[in-house]
């Protein structure tokens, strides 16, 4: 009876033993795969930080350039801008120093002239403001007269600002050489010039 005993209690913990040790195998099989996906749940996570951080900072990089070229191209402009300001500015200094000197009356006798040499152009008017006509008549009629060129009238008209207004055979149409006209041909011819030569630069 004492060995029918002494089986059993061995048989208990025999069956004790391995079901402790498969429960044993089975938690630390669970725990290992738990570890596993915890292991690639913290990859895959790691890996999405780093490819955000690496997309972002392309983005940052990429603004930071866009930026800088913007900032190129404004400062371009402006320089521009303010380089046709100047060269504008400087033409109708020039124009205007050269329409209120004595060269006036010599600029309008040679466009005179200038006409007079087409044969189709028998009567020519040049206008003037009144102050300017009051003070070159006398010597742009003896230049006139000087070199012979007959049929030319003058005549004072104040709607602009220095220069002088060519018209021909009175057909209503004129040939415009006042001073804003002047300075914009000027300008329109030298700015192209002046952006090339700007670009060059570049």
């Amino acid at each position: 009876m004492e060995i029918q005993l002494q089986e059993l209690i061995d048989q208990i913990k025999k069956d004790g033993v391995e079901t402790a040790e498969a429960q044993a195998a089975a938690i630390l099989e669970k725990a290992k795969a738990d570890a596993e996906k915890i292991i690639a749940d913290a990859k895959a996570q790691a890996d999405k930080i780093m490819s955000d951080a690496k997309n972002e900072n392309e983005r940052t990089v990429k603004s930071g350039e866009d930026a800088i070229r913007q900032a190129g191209r404004n400062l371009l402009i402006s320089f521009r801008e303010s380089v046709a300001k100047e060269l504008n500015a400087i033409i109708e200094e020039n124009v205007s120093s050269v329409y209120s000197s004595d060269a006036l009356s010599q600029l309008i006798v040679k466009a005179v002239e200038s006409w007079l040499s087409k044969p189709e152009a028998t009567d020519i008017s040049v206008i003037l403001s009144s102050d300017d006509l009051a003070k070159l008549e006398d010597s742009i009629l003896a230049e006139l007269k000087a070199k012979m060129l007959t049929g030319v009238t003058l005549k004072a008209n104040d709607n602009f600002d220095g220069g002088f207004r060519i018209a021909v055979n009175g057909d209503g149409a004129y040939y415009d050489y006042s001073k804003d006209a002047v300075t914009d041909m000027l300008s329109n011819y030298l700015s192209p010039k002046i952006t090339a030569l700007l670009k060059e630069a570049e």
